[in-house]
């Protein structure tokens, strides 16, 4: 191994443990906890040594959304197809979906506002969205486009569906929906909405 490989292999090692040190601390104590003299502490490199990689925590906030929307988009996947062998198939793989998003919504509240509530300068719904950001995209309208109706543009109703997911995860987060009734939630959404 060259010189130049190893300082390229240290480099992204580095990278990882900012991104992973920053998202273990926001999901223990919240963003706000989030600074890079604290990161900085925590994984006992510099200041200036986290400045190499990140401009600062909104660049840092945004690695970790687009780790997250890669985490989602592979939880998306492996959901829906483990239920595309269900009797019910359409709509097992859209109740599948509905119940991972969820589910990941509520284990990684972090990285979750990372990907969603906070600024991480990343473009969305455009041409220079990044790959992974479309990836988590095309993860909802692999399962919602076969759903949407007669005349109904596929990737509109995958986001009128993803919107009412994220009002979903968003209010019983902030305890604003009783918590017994998010199976019933689901299922009205996926009987409703979708055209299965």
């Amino acid at each position: 191994m060259s010189v130049q490989e190893r300082k390229e292999r240290e480099r992204a090692g580095r990278e990882r443990l900012i991104v992973a040190t920053a998202r273990e601390l926001a999901e223990q104590q919240g963003w706000d906890a989030v600074t890079t003299r604290r990161l900085a502490e925590r994984i006992e490199y510099s200041q200036p040594v986290l400045y190499s990689h990140f401009r600062g925590k909104r660049e840092i906030i945004g690695a970790v959304a687009l780790e997250g929307a890669a985490e989602m988009a592979a939880a998306l996947r492996s959901a829906t197809s483990a239920a595309t062998s269900a009797a019910d198939g359409s709509r097992a793989r859209v109740t599948a979906l509905a119940r991972a998003y969820l589910d990941f919504a509520a284990r990684n509240p972090a990285v979750y506002d990372a990907m969603f509530q906070l600024d991480g300068g990343l473009a969305f719904a455009r041409e220079d969205t990044p790959e992974p950001l479309k990836d988590a995209f095309a993860a909802l309208l692999e399962s919602l486009g076969e759903v949407a109706g007669d005349g109904v543009h596929p990737g509109l109703f995958t986001e009128v569906f993803w919107a009412a997911l994220h009002g979903l995860a968003t209010l019983t987060r902030a305890g604003r929906l009783p918590p017994e009734d998010a199976e019933r939630r689901v299922e009205l959404l996926v009987d409703r909405l979708a055209v299965i």
